[in-house]
C-alpha cells in the first residue's frame, strides 16, 4: 500500500494516534480533526503590463480556544489548501506546547514570486489584506512571514490593514522590520530555538557537540542560521548541506563564509569548491551525529527512514518526517525531535513581538534570546517528562507523541472550560 503523503491527512493521523494514547474525549477529538474556519479567496492583482491577474489565496483558522490565531503566509507556486490546513494544525500544537497565548492558523497564495517584480509583490500583498481583512486582526488572527514572504511584505500588509482600520495596527502582524516595531532577535529565532533544543538533547544523550558532525538539508533562512549557530555555539562541524539543486559534502567540514559566497555567486551551494557533490537523498543518509532537515515536508519516509544514520534528528522544517518513518526511526534508536518543538522559536519570538506591540514597550536582543531559551527549554523538558510518565505506565511513546499529548491536552482543556463540548 502506498504511503500517505498528503500533509493534512498526516496531521490528522498524528492527532488520532495521540488521542488514542491519551484517551481524548471523542467530542474534543472530533472538534480538533478539522479547522474551525477555512476561507478561500480569488485575489485580483494589477500586473506590470497593465493586465489584472487573479490569484487563489487561503486563510485557515484551525483553533482559537487558547488565543488569537497565529501563523505565517506563504507565497508558493505549489501552495495547496491541504498544506495550509496541515500547517495551521501544527501551529495550534506548536503554540500550545510553548504555552503561549495563541491558537493556530495559516495562510497562503498560489504564485511564483521569482517571476514577479517588487511592484507586483506589493500589489499582491496589499490585495491579500483586502481579501482577508475581516478574518485578521490583533485579537482575531495574527499572520507572519513564511516561505517566500519577507519583513517587507509584512510591512505592506500591516500598512494596508492600518489604512482600512483608520489607525496604525502594528500588532496585527509579526515578523515586521524593526523600523515599524518588529522585534529584536526575530530573524534567527527559528534556528536559535532549534539550537537550544539541540543543546538539551545532546546533554540528555551525552553527545559532545564540539566537533560533532552535523548535516543540514536546506540553505534557506532556517538552514543558513542553523549552520552559523551550530558552529559558533557548539564548535560543531557541518560536513554537508544542500539546497533545492543538490548538496556538498566534506568530512573535514564546510566553511560558512565560503559556502555563502558560493551560493551568492553561483545560485547553488554546489558552487562550493573542494567538496564532494551529493544529492538531497544521499545527504539524508550520511553518517552524522546530528541531521537537520530544514527544507520541506515529507523528506524522510518509510523508503529511506531505515537508512538514516544520525544519532539526533532535529526537525527544523515543518513535517519532514512521515508517520510511517516515525515508527522505523524509533525502532532504530534515532532520537527524533519533533518539528513543532524544534522550530517553535519563530512563533515564540513572534509572540514576543505581539506582546511588545500591545504594550508599546520593547526589549533588547539579549532579553529576547533569554526569554526564548526559558520557554523552549521548558517545552523540551515537559516533553521528556511526559515520555517518562508514560513509560512508567508501561507505554513506550516517541518524543513527538509526548509533545502531542501535552499540546492537544491543553487545547482540549481550554475548549472544555469554555463550554465548547
Amino acid at each position: 500500500m502506498a504511503e500517505e503523503l498528503n500533509p493534512f491527512k498526516i496531521a490528522q493521523r498524528q492527532l488520532d494516534d495521540a488521542a488514542g494514547i491519551m484517551g481524548l474525549d471523542k467530542q474534543a477529538h472530533a472538534l480538533l480533526r478539522e479547522p474551525m474556519r477555512t476561507v478561500v479567496a480569488n485575489i485580483p492583482v494589477k500586473m506590470r503590463d497593465g493586465t489584472t491577474k487573479a490569484f487563489t489565496g487561503f486563510r485557515v483558522m484551525y483553533n482559537n480556544a487558547r488565543g488569537p490565531g497565529k501563523g505565517g503566509i506563504r507565497f508558493h507556486p505549489q501552495e495547496s489548501l491541504d498544506t495550509v490546513k496541515a500547517l495551521s494544525a501544527w501551529m495550534t500544537w506548536k503554540c500550545s506546547l510553548a504555552n503561549i497565548q495563541f491558537g493556530g492558523a495559516k495562510g497562503g497564495v498560489i504564485c511564483d514570486t521569482k517571476t514577479m517584480n517588487p511592484q507586483e509583490l506589493e500589489n499582491l500583498s496589499r490585495a491579500y489584506m483586502r481579501a482577508f481583512r475581516n478574518v485578521l486582526g490583533p485579537n482575531i488572527d495574527v499572520p507572519a512571514p513564511d516561505v517566500y514572504t519577507t519583513p517587507q511584505i509584512m510591512a505592506w500588509m500591516m500598512d494596508e490593514y492600518s489604512k482600512m482600520s483608520g489607525q496604525d495596527e502594528f500588532g496585527m502582524i509579526t515578523g515586521k522590520p524593526l523600523e515599524i516595531w518588529g522585534s529584536e532577535g526575530r530573524f534567527d529565532s527559528t534556528a536559535l530555538g532549534g539550537m537550544y533544543v539541540l543543546r538539551e538533547a545532546a546533554k540528555l544523550k551525552k553527545i559532545k557537540m564540539k566537533n560533532a558532525k552535523v548535516v543540514i538539508q536546506g540553505f534557506g533562512n532556517a538552514g543558513t542560521f542553523a549552520f552559523d549557530l551550530a558552529t559558533k555555539m557548539f564548535g560543531a562541524k557541518v560536513v554537508a548541506i544542500s539546497d533545492s539543486t543538490g548538496g556538498v559534502y566534506s568530512d573535514k567540514g564546510l566553511d560558512y563564509a565560503k559556502l555563502k559566497k558560493a551560493k551568492d555567486e553561483t545560485g547553488s551551494v554546489q558552487g562550493y569548491k573542494g567538496a564532494q557533490s551529493v544529492t538531497n537523498e544521499e545527504l539524508l543518509e550520511l553518517d552524522a551525529d546530528v541531521l537537520i532537515p530544514a527544507a520541506i515536508e515529507n523528506q524522510i519516509t518509510q523508503k529511506n527512514a531505515g537508512k538514516i544514520n544520525a544519532k539526533i534528528l532535529l526537525e527544523l522544517a515543518n513535517g519532514p518526517v512521515t508517520p510511517s518513518a516515525d515508527e522505523i526511526l524509533i525502532q532504530n534508536g534515532v532520537f527524533d525531535l519533533p518539528d513543532f518543538l524544534v522550530n517553535s522559536g519563530g512563533v515564540i519570538v513572534s509572540y514576543f513581538e505581539w506582546v511588545q506591540n500591545r504594550g508599546g514597550y520593547y526589549w533588547g536582543e539579549n532579553e529576547v534570546y533569554k526569554k526564548l531559551d526559558t520557554i523552549i527549554t521548558k517545552s523540551f523538558n515537559d516533553m521528556i517528562q511526559t515520555q517518562k510518565d508514560y513509560a512508567g505506565k508501561g507505554k513506550k511513546i516517541s518524543p513527538r507523541m509526548a509533545a502531542y499529548i501535552i499540546a492537544v491536552g491543553r487545547v482540549a482543556a481550554a475548549m472544555k472550560v469554555r463550554g465548547w463540548y
